[in-house]
């Protein structure tokens, strides 16, 4: 069991697998995220919850943030590992604890709380995409107002399943042109990203490669995507203060 300790502890809940080449040139999954996030004075864990590795119940409520990252399985399947994720969120959300889901992570996130995970019609969206933003003023709270969000920004993306409906009281902050919740937020503590804001070029041509020797997009398609993607530069700073901001308070 872990014990309280005076810093910051953090957990990474990875949900897909590393390949070796992720591993060697970035440090696979948890090099990605404690590179965006992690700060001096942290302690963060990492748990391969794919492969049924998962917080202790005990060590919960040691943690001050959880980030559920992306996935290649599908958020609206029903293996066991991903309804023992859903109830972890469950957990979490009663102890009001803070929750990042990044794309699969975002989608789990969602379906936990009430919402629709589907195949979405679009088929995949990959490469980078503008994120439009809806206004605190639009909006039936502010929660969204600490963000001091921009009307856009433009963020790496993988993903052909999508978040489709939320109950009425998580609020939409985010939409592009091929889906329609882009990000949303629950209360202060939770917060879900369809995109990739841990990404790199480097990174996106790798799951596109991937993607393509599984026969799951056509080599044409990947090479119009992998060239769109290297003309435009996504608001990875950006993403990252929003992140920060959010998990850890800061502004």
């Amino acid at each position: 069991m872990l014990e309280r300790e005076s810093k910051k502890r953090y957990a990474i809940l990875m949900c897909g697998e590393d390949s070796e080449y992720l591993l060697k040139r970035h440090g696979g999954c948890y090099g990605f995220f404690t590179r965006m996030l992690a700060e001096k004075g942290e302690t963060w864990d990492l748990y391969k919850v794919v492969k049924n590795e998962f917080p202790e119940e005990d060590d919960v409520p040691f943690y001050d943030g959880f980030v559920i990252t992306g996935s290649c399985h599908d958020a609206h399947a029903n293996d066991p590992w991903i309804h023992q994720l859903l109830t972890l969120v469950h957990t979490l959300n009663s102890l009001n604890k803070k929750i990042l889901g990044i794309c699969f992570g975002h989608q789990i996130i969602g379906r936990a709380l009430g919402g629709k995970v589907v195949r979405s019609n679009a088929s995949w969206d990959i490469g980078v995409t503008t994120i439009n933003f809806i206004s605190s003023s639009s909006s039936s709270n502010n929660n969204n107002s600490s963000f001091n969000l921009p009307s856009n920004l433009s963020i790496f993306k993988c993903h052909r399943d999508e978040v489709v409906d939320l109950p009425a009281e998580v609020e939409v902050i985010g939409w592009s042109e091929k889906t329609g919740i882009e990000m949303f937020r629950y209360e202060d503590h939770i917060l879900g990203i369809q995109g990739h804001p841990e990404f790199t070029i480097d990174i996106l041509i790798h799951f596109i490669d991937r993607l393509t020797r599984r026969n799951l997009i056509q080599e044409g398609f990947a090479s119009d995507v992998k060239l769109k993607a290297a003309l435009r530069e996504p608001d990875t700073e950006a993403w990252k203060t929003l992140c920060l901001t959010f998990l850890k308070g800061q502004s």
